[in-house]
């Protein structure tokens, strides 16, 4: 009887009807294959890895596999430096009135700065600083300073603040002054972020206005006081006939 896993022609023809069963592996090709499996378990993939990881892992590649990690390292290098070059602010600063020129109206081009001019007898002006502070960690891209009025503008009425402007490039882009533009004494967090959103001084990640319910309130209330007084003026109107 023929040996069906023998390496004829005619085996090979009836393998490919499915009338003979594949042919068995050999020992030899199945424990190569484990050791190959085996292998490439052991071999961490340098693609998931950190440039401290790549370091602490050198010894457990072979020269081909350095060659590649080599090109690998140098374009998480460049990234990661690309990285800290757009995230290089990421805090709510102090600068004074003499700094005024260099950190907000000279800054670097293409980088948005959010100054906010301040007192910190004024209740407001500290709640605008503790969301400034938040917001400039989640925005480390953008430059985000405060700065003790007098230092910068002498006889600043406080009923100007608090005062944020947003600049660009040297040019103010946006001006918050007062408390009602700045959002109120009950300002919130993400508030004041879709302000400085709006004017595209940072990205939210925010959907709508967290305002928006308010302000549909507040016209739906406007919209209805003015049909009442249409309707009082036209009642009025047919007394007088």
């Amino acid at each position: 009887m023929q040996d069906p896993n023998e390496d004829t022609e005619w085996n090979d023809i009836l393998r490919d009807f499915g009338i003979l069963p594949p042919k068995e592996e050999s020992k030899d090709e199945i424990e190569e294959m484990v050791l190959c499996l085996q292998k490439e378990a052991m071999v961490k993939p340098f693609e998931k890895m950190t440039l401290a990881q790549l370091k602490e892992a050198e010894d457990e590649f072979d020269e081909e596999d350095m060659q590649a990690i080599e090109t690998y390292r140098e374009k998480r290098l460049q990234e990661w430096k690309a990285l800290k070059k757009k995230q290089k602010f990421g805090e709510l600063r102090e600068i004074s009135g003499n700094q005024y020129v260099n950190e907000v109206t000279n800054a670097e081009k293409d980088v948005w700065v959010i100054i906010h001019l301040y007192r910190s007898s004024i209740p407001m002006c500290l709640l605008v600083n503790q969301h400034l502070s938040l917001l400039a960690r989640k925005f480390p891209e953008a430059k985000f300073v405060k700065a003790i009025v007098n230092s910068c503008i002498q006889h600043y009425h406080d009923n100007c603040l608090p005062t944020i402007f947003v600049y660009k490039n040297g040019q103010i882009e946006a001006k918050f002054i007062g408390i009602i533009e700045c959002g109120g004494i009950n300002l919130k967090l993400e508030e004041l972020e879709w302000k400085l959103a709006e004017v595209g001084a940072i990205q939210t990640d925010l959907e709508e206005n967290p305002q928006k319910d308010i302000v549909d309130m507040m016209v739906s209330s406007i919209r209805n006081t003015s049909i009442h007084d249409d309707s009082d003026s036209s009642n009025s109107d047919n007394d007088t006939k």
